[in-house]
């Protein structure tokens, strides 16, 4: 039987302080904003730290690209994983396999610790909504 109580209380500590993903790389292709591994690792690394905790990913054999697992080791000698993630690689060269690696890693620490990218978005959405929900609300009519 594992006992997990030191890491769980180190690992419930940690993630109050866990700063925002901050999306700081541009997709070119997509013109879009995303978060990068560097970004996803800033993000929890002095908190994890804080409460005596390592952060660790683990590659595991795949034939068709890359599995990640991230672990969580706490100075009590306790460790708990995240679970393993796949991604398969587009193409079957090394910068084909190096790219799901840093795609693996970057969404394994997302999923293992609850963070998510900043929502750069999510107030003009509102906004558009409340806009719409104005536009098509009924008009009260006098009582005759």
């Amino acid at each position: 039987m594992t006992t997990t109580s030191e890491i769980a209380k180190a690992f419930v500590s940690a993630q109050k302080e866990f700063a925002p993903a901050l999306k700081n790389s541009t997709n070119p292709h997509f013109k879009s904003q995303y978060v990068d591994l560097a970004g996803c690792i800033e993000a929890v690394l002095d908190a994890l730290h804080n409460h005596g905790l390592a952060l660790i990913q683990k590659t595991h054999d795949a034939e068709s690209g890359i599995r990640v697992e991230t672990i969580f080791l706490h100075e009590s000698g306790e460790e708990m994983s995240g679970g393993v993630i796949h991604v398969p690689a587009d193409k079957q060269t090394p910068q084909g396999y190096g790219s799901a690696l840093t795609y693996a890693r970057r969404y394994s620490i997302m999923a293992a610790t609850g963070i998510a990218p900043e929502d750069d978005d999510g107030n003009a959405g509102t906004k558009s909504m409340t806009e719409k929900l104005k536009a098509v609300a009924p008009v009260k009519k006098p009582l005759a």
